[in-house]
């Protein structure tokens, strides 16, 4: 990254989601855990065939209900299954283990040594298990499940916000993951099934993928106060070719998407400084730094004038981006069409 005489360009507006500078991206949650989880490390089991794993699973739940009631005929009952058929699976369990895990004492069991040994890990397996299946089912809870969303840095300070406070007054108890990343970012998540919706610009354009527009928003020309143009209400973009410009960094979709207007208006623009935040940049124009195509700051920043452009049309169509094919969740599904409905009136946060 350069300032545009060759030495590495400052960084403006190095912070993410969180606020912290130089901090990698991260997700925004709309109810903070009390502190992060430890995450241990997983030996993961082998798997196959003529594995362990794969030849004693089906009978640990069995073995697990023998052991809990110590007696087979009601173990049976609590399991839905014939006695002889659990008394068949706990012998070859204890076959393949080539151990005996339970003493017969008429028509109850004790547990041996090694069978003591063996309960206390099925326990603990399935409890694991019991806990996996709740966190799947609550994910796809209609009421109450979970969305994992994505959105532009830009979207944040108010459509996002106008979105979810609209969504919340009639799914109250529906859970967020908010994600704020530039697109390119947001669509390499998606496809990978860490974001159930994102909101972008540009909309992305591959067969895996699934974008409906929802609005445009206005691109306006930033410059000082002290501008020679600032008297100006509208102007055209190819009087700024001589200009430096300040600018996000390339792989954001407000780049790519000014780089193409200044193209269109016959020039490639001079870029003084590159940084990934709209109102840092803002900042740098009113230093005089340089001049910038951004979004309209929603609060008027002193030392700057907005010049709207007349050629060419600086507008960026925002949509909302899915992977296609993928099923959605009942409350994914739920917001996505609340989104949607909210065609040509998401820039509206009235």
């Amino acid at each position: 990254m350069t300032d545009g005489t060759g030495r590495p360009a400052e960084r403006a507006g190095e912070r993410t989601a969180g606020g912290t500078p130089d901090a990698p991206p991260q997700g925004l949650r709309d109810a903070p855990p009390a502190g992060p989880p430890v995450e241990l490390p997983i030996r993961l089991a082998e798997l196959g065939p003529e594995t362990a794993v794969a030849q004693l699973a089906p009978r640990l739940a069995q073995f697990a209900a023998v052991a809990r009631l110590e007696h087979v005929t009601r173990a049976a009952q609590l399991l839905g299954m014939p006695q002889p058929t659990l008394s068949r699976a706990v012998a070859r369990l204890e076959e393949e283990l080539g151990v005996d895990l339970l003493a017969r004492q008429g028509r109850t069991v004790r547990l041996t040594r090694a069978g003591r040994l063996l309960l206390g890990s099925v326990e603990r397996a399935l409890a694991e298990l019991e806990r996996g299946a709740e966190a799947a089912r609550a994910e796809a809870d209609p009421a109450s499940g979970r969305v994992a969303f994505g959105f532009l840095h830009t979207m944040g300070t108010d459509a996002v916000p106008a979105l979810l406070r609209g969504f919340r007054a009639v799914q109250p108890q529906i859970r967020f993951q908010l994600v704020q990343d530039y697109t390119a970012a947001m669509l390499e998540r998606l496809r990978a099934g860490e974001l159930d919706l994102c909101l972008v610009s540009p909309l992305p354009d591959a067969p895996d993928l699934t974008a409906r527009p929802l609005d445009e928003q206005r691109l306006a020309l930033v410059v000082p106060d002290g501008h020679r143009l600032a008297g100006r209400r509208r102007i055209r973009l190819a009087e700024v070719a001589r200009e430096p410009f300040v600018a996000v960094e390339r792989g954001y979709g407000l780049r790519a998407i000014t780089d193409g207007f200044c193209a269109e208006a016959g020039f490639v623009p001079k870029l003084a400084f590159e940084g990934e935040d709209a109102e840092t940049l803002r900042g740098l124009v009113a230093a005089g730094l340089g001049v910038a195509l951004l979004p309209p700051a929603l609060v008027a920043r002193p030392g700057v004038v907005e010049l709207e452009v007349t050629a060419p049309r600086t507008r960026r169509a925002i949509g909302l981006a899915w992977a296609t094919g993928r099923p959605l969740t009942p409350p994914v599904a739920a917001f996505r069409d609340f989104v949607l409905s909210r065609r040509g009136r998401l820039l509206d946060h009235g």
